[in-house]
């Protein structure tokens, strides 16, 4: 295989945007662990009382996930975050004002393989997201797997992500003050294991758990179309009825987490690792669908509401696929 290396003389602020979204791409793949090591080393040290009181802390501190987390706003507001945006560049597409009196949930799609779009557009200040929607405070879900991790925790709550367990989300879309935001990626992690370039299935047939707890809580629903997520990285071919997909659905089912082989650059050749291309991201935020309260809805209620989620996300999407690049004859698939 050639390796195409990087120019020598790249402007430093290409340089910069790179170790951003390095130290972004470690943050997912490999801080957990680093921070869960460390936690064990210090009890296993001199340190060891720093640890004990940290566990004290945990064991008070374990419900904040699940009720609204603990952002930061200085962490969002990084000067880091802006490189990490203009890597892609991230940008952040507003169609319609939202009002700040009433609660939202935001279906995020594509998943893509590291929701790149969803935590820059909403784990940071870096495209404007409260400048373009005053008065609202977005939340990122995410398995709450992560959150049992000492430290890691911690800092992924800075940013503004909390648990995706139903007990959270309900929690966020019920505060009565409203201007709640839970930003859900729909498809989850068996649709990372089908983000490559070109792919527009989305994995939301079956997925309406969402949508009952909008109508539990009165919640508006806004779907949300991130045009790009899926070209930032290749895949491994993973066909349904593989091997690899067999094995990757057994380690799913047993771990939670998706593990798709990616593969795209590197940090300073351009041919193979782990850094995500240089691909634009446009997520464009759609118009909110009213919902009326409803304790129990019937399951005729979650059918009829979940079809015009889907109609309003295929409409978002045509509305605004050819803006970004892609051509007539490219639609999206709900299976």
């Amino acid at each position: 295989m050639k390796v195409e290396f990087a120019p020598l003389n790249i402007p430093l602020r290409r340089r910069l945007q790179t170790a951003a979204v390095l130290q972004w791409v470690f943050s997912f793949l490999a801080l957990a662990q680093c921070c869960l090591a460390a936690f064990v080393l210090l009890a296993l040290s001199d340190w060891w009382m720093v640890a004990l009181l940290y566990a004290g802390w945990l064991w008070l501190d374990w419900d904040t996930p699940t009720s609204g987390g603990r952002r930061s706003r200085w962490v969002r507001s990084w000067t880091v975050w802006e490189y990490f945006r203009d890597y892609f560049p991230i940008t952040l597409v507003k169609t319609v004002d939202l009002d700040p009196k009433k609660n939202y949930i935001f279906g995020f799609h594509p998943h893509g393989v590291l929701v790149a779009g969803g935590f820059g557009n909403f784990c940071t200040e870096a495209t404007g997201f409260s400048r373009l929607f005053p008065g609202l405070t977005s939340h990122l879900l995410m398995l709450p797997f992560w959150f049992r991790v000492p430290l890691f925790r911690d800092y992924i709550m800075c940013g503004g992500l909390v648990s995706s367990c139903k007990s959270s989300l309900s929690y966020l879309v019920s505060r009565p003050e409203g201007g709640n935001v839970a930003v859900i990626a729909v498809g989850g992690a068996p649709e990372a294991l089908d983000a490559r370039p070109g792919a527009l299935t989305l994995q939301i047939r079956n997925r309406k758990g969402f949508i009952k707890l909008a109508f539990k809580h009165g919640a508006q629903l806004v779907p949300v179309f991130s045009f790009g997520e899926n070209e930032l990285f290749d895949q491994m071919e993973n066909p349904s009825g593989s091997s690899l997909r067999m094995l990757q659905n057994r380690l799913q089912s047993i771990m939670g987490v998706a593990l798709p082989l990616f593969h795209a650059r590197g940090v300073f050749q351009y041919s193979f690792g782990l850094i995500p291309y240089r691909k634009s991201i446009h997520t464009v935020v759609g118009r909110p669908i009213s919902v009326a309260q409803t304790p129990s809805p019937s399951s005729e209620d979650i059918e009829s509401l979940h079809k015009v989620y889907l109609q309003s996300l295929t409409e978002l999407f045509e509305q605004h696929k050819h803006t970004y690049g892609y051509s007539e004859d490219q639609h999206l698939t709900f299976i």
